[in-house]
């Protein structure tokens, strides 16, 4: 029996012996990549098109810039990139997926890993190894339920009552402050810059196994989380923006979340414009009635996304991101930007 144990210890450290490395977008110049590009056709000039206009939107002083993400890239290598668009103020607010910050970021700021994998990996073999696969890359699911423990006990520690995502990502950004073990994680360099994180689905990631385990624990005294309040935080910095530009990583729920601001605003009998830029990195496809979460000029039509400045790019995002990022960091027009500091208004 022991040396079963010693096997399968020894094959998981074999499986997870590779970690993922972040992408530095501040270590290459993809500026003359871009612009050649532009001469191009197809995804090529799609990517050149939607890195001029988030250019423009940075350009803009008046354009508040939202990013969204959805998807794995966090874990597949562009966890530094979406840190340094906080960083150097390149975004001024964040919808995600609560598994891109709570299951990605959150657990790396832990001190854990994403590994490089293979997805012909036998999957029987993984779960008897307590590995979980996304596609390529492995999580080890030990270390994942430590994550969701730590989000327990950070619960825990709070005053029992409502709080929007936003809030407790920002309590989670103050316990980063003194506990981390991985420094400048996305959740920390975004508390630092008054940045606020809205996760519209939260408890569809780990924070919500932590908050189940939290609220079973304390069963007449917990927090919950207030998705409608956080609905009309949201809405609240779209009203006080001038204009706003949205940079959107996949779609779904976060991509659709902050679309539906400009609707909630008018309803409100508050006079907004519809976002005037608009990008999405996506695969999905529009022929099903979707494209996770319609296409921007779709969109339009609803009255969220102005089509004069949007382009959706059909690329997997990690192959393009690094460049659209890389490029506006060193064109620099970021260098002008005042910091909009939303966390404060709240």
């Amino acid at each position: 029996m022991s040396d079963n144990k010693n096997q399968s210890s020894n094959r998981k450290i074999d499986l997870l012996s590779k970690e993922v490395e972040h992408i530095d977008i501040t270590s290459f110049d993809a500026r003359k990549i871009v612009s050649s590009m532009e001469k191009m056709s197809f995804v090529s000039r799609e990517t050149a098109n939607a890195a001029n206009i988030y250019n423009e939107m940075i350009k803009d002083k008046d354009c508040t810039i939202f990013l969204t993400l959805a998807g794995s890239t966090s874990a597949a290598g562009c966890m530094h990139i979406y840190r340094d668009l906080v960083k150097y103020n390149m975004v001024d607010a964040i919808v995600a997926t609560g598994a891109s910050i709570i299951d990605m970021d959150f657990f790396e700021a832990l001190g854990f890993k994403h590994y490089q994998g293979s997805q012909y990996q036998d999957d029987t073999e993984l779960r008897n190894n307590y590995i979980d696969r996304i596609y390529d890359t492995y999580i080890d699911e030990e270390e994942l339920q430590m994550c969701d423990k730590t989000i327990g006990e950070i619960a825990d520690q709070l005053e029992p009552k409502s709080y929007t995502s936003r809030e407790f990502i920002k309590e989670i950004g103050k316990y980063l402050k003194t506990n981390a073990k991985k420094k400048n994680s996305l959740i920390e360099v975004a508390y630092d810059n008054d940045v606020p994180i809205f996760c519209p689905a939260f408890t569809d990631s780990s924070a919500g196994f932590g908050l189940v385990m939290h609220q079973e624990k304390n069963p007449k005294n917990h927090i919950t989380i207030d998705s409608i309040r956080e609905f009309r935080e949201l809405t609240e910095i779209k009203i006080k923006s001038k204009g706003s530009g949205l940079f959107m990583i996949g779609g779904g729920v976060p991509k659709n979340f902050i679309q539906d601001t400009v609707i909630c605003a008018e309803l409100l009998g508050k006079d907004v414009d519809m976002h005037k830029y608009a990008i999405q990195i996506t695969v999905a496809d529009s022929r099903d009635g979707a494209c996770s979460s319609s296409t921007l000029k779709e969109a339009s039509s609803w009255g969220k996304v102005d089509i004069t400045k949007e382009q959706m790019v059909f690329a997997e995002a990690t192959s393009v991101l690094p460049l659209i990022a890389s490029d506006a960091y060193h064109k620099g027009e970021w260098k002008n930007r005042e910091r909009k500091n939303f966390s404060k208004i709240f």
